[in-house]
């Protein structure tokens, strides 16, 4: 007893926050820039806003580029299919870099091989080159995926749906910013007696400096984990190097992974979907200048300031009711909700209830996605980098799906394409019904009967592995996840029966 309470002793000197058996913080003081959890929380937030505002600084300007360079409604489809498409395989390499190198290594040099081709904007010439643009720089989206992964490794079960949900929600604030920060930063630069046509161009170097100059932040003051750098803990030996094969594996594998992906990419997917088509579907249909439709469209992406974040927080409070099961039933639910509300935006033509609908079902889902990754976490321990790779690549699925079969060319108006896209959120949402953890439960189904934590998560670790002890990590996973189970069912014996792994 005596010895555990100098662990604990040495664990709050060593950490400002309070931690569990990982490290990892069993708060989230979200005004605190505390090091290395909350300091990694900031940084990587920062990050992923600045990455989506470079990838969505085009539409808000896309009347003005669509007469400098002649494009036509295709055109601006294809473009924005590009948009989303890059990031489909990016974001799955993503996940497998950050189990192997870590997610600020991943993260930063992803951020920083992208920047170029937000420089090259400025010298885009035609539909090709304008397509081009778009697609290269949407491979920095992938940066979420290290997000999700730096934030599941720096903070406990207990507070992940929040901490995943705020740093996601504050980074794809970048896409609602660059609705009305673009705009603005061009009508500046005309009153330095630039041309339209050339102020434009010049306003893309405003996020291309700011994506470099986060990348760099990442690498200088960042770190991977509670206790330090990947690369560090290898070489001292504190810490395995997994084998790339197995993490693939044991990740692609499960299916939870995959179902995860098609939730996220009617939740996310449609978020991304939506930043592409609305400043000019509200230009088009309502007849409204640049600034005012750049300002409506801003406000679908600023919700996420809380929106996102509430999403995370309701996973983590239905878990501390109902268990896991009680995080499935919620995600169900407001993604459900939010495919109702997207049909509902389809079909109402007055300005004023347009705009109303379109920040509630903004609330909904991009709620959806928080709810999304207060579950993702738990689906795989030792390939939780390429479950949260595959489940950011729905998201880039869904955004591509959509993209291409409702607001590409002309076979359908953009609102009819709206009130399609909703009835596929809420067919879609259904997938999430089947997911069901044996030790946990489902949204229909109770627990299996006296199946742990434990032998979950041992079922990634072969028996040679465990005698070598590789799966250590896991069996501290597992313990401190033992807060999804249900507070009305028993699905494990308790805690002072449960075994003890070395």
């Amino acid at each position: 007893m005596e010895s555990l309470d100098i662990e604990s002793e040495c664990k709050q000197k060593k950490f400002a926050l309070p931690v569990d058996s990982e490290n990892k913080s069993i708060n989230f003081p979200l005004f605190s820039v505390a090091k290395p959890h909350m300091r990694a929380f900031h940084l990587c937030w920062i990050q992923f806003f600045a990455c989506f505002l470079s990838t969505f600084a085009a539409p808000p300007l896309l009347p003005i580029i669509r007469d400098n360079l002649n494009l036509t409604a295709n055109d601006i489809g294809n473009a924005g299919v590009a948009s989303v498409s890059g990031a489909v395989f990016a974001r799955v390499a993503m996940g497998a870099a950050c189990d192997l190198v870590g997610p600020r290594l991943a993260s930063a040099t992803l951020t920083l091989l992208t920047a170029p081709a937000v420089y090259l904007s400025a010298v885009a010439d035609s539909a090709t080159g304008f397509f081009l643009m778009r697609f290269f720089t949407g491979f920095a989206l992938a940066t979420f995926v290290s997000t999700q992964y730096w934030m599941s490794s720096m903070f406990s079960p207990r507070v992940v749906g929040m901490a995943n949900g705020q740093a996601a929600g504050w980074g794809n604030l970048g896409g609602g910013v660059a609705q009305f920060v673009m705009p603005l930063v061009y009508s500046i630069i005309l009153k330095t007696r630039a041309t339209p046509f050339s102020a434009w161009r010049i306003a893309f170097f405003i996020p291309a400096i700011l994506q470099m100059t986060s990348a760099f932040a990442v690498m200088l003051f960042g770190q991977d984990l509670p206790d330090g750098n990947f690369h560090q803990l290898q070489k001292s030996g504190d810490m395995y190097k997994d084998s790339a094969s197995k993490v693939l594996y044991h990740g692609m594998t499960n299916y939870r992974s995959w179902i995860t992906a098609l939730g996220y990419g009617f939740c996310f997917g449609v978020e991304l979907a939506v930043n592409n088509i609305i400043a000019y579907y509200f230009y088009d249909r309502f007849n409204l200048n640049l600034n005012i439709s750049g300002i409506i469209a801003a406000s679908f992406g600023m919700v996420n300031l809380f929106s996102r974040p509430i999403g995370g927080g309701l996973s983590d409070f239905m878990a501390t009711k109902f268990g896991m099961r009680g995080r499935l039933w919620s995600w169900w639910i407001v993604q459900t909700l939010s495919g109702v509300l997207c049909i509902a935006l389809g079909l109402i033509d007055t300005l004023s209830a347009s705009i109303a609908v379109m920040i509630i079902f903004s609330v909904f889902v991009q709620a959806s996605e928080g709810l999304t990754f207060g579950v993702v976490p738990f689906i795989s321990r030792r390939s939780m980098g390429v479950v949260s790779g595959m489940t950011g690549a729905g998201g880039n699925v869904g955004a591509l799906i959509t993209q291409v079969i409702f607001f590409r060319g002309s076979e359908y108006t953009t609102e009819k394409g709206i009130t399609y896209m909703g009835i596929m959120i809420i067919a879609c949402s259904l997938g999430i019904t089947s997911i069901y953890f044996p030790q946990w439960g489902g949204l229909f189904c109770g627990p299996k009967e006296n199946f742990t934590e434990e032998e979950y998560y041992l079922r990634e670790w072969d028996s040679k592995e465990q005698e070598q002890g590789l799966h250590e990590a896991s069996m501290k996973f597992a313990e401190g996840s033992r807060n999804e189970r249900s507070r009305k069912t028993k699905s494990v014996p308790t805690e002072e029966n449960t075994p003890v792994h070395a």
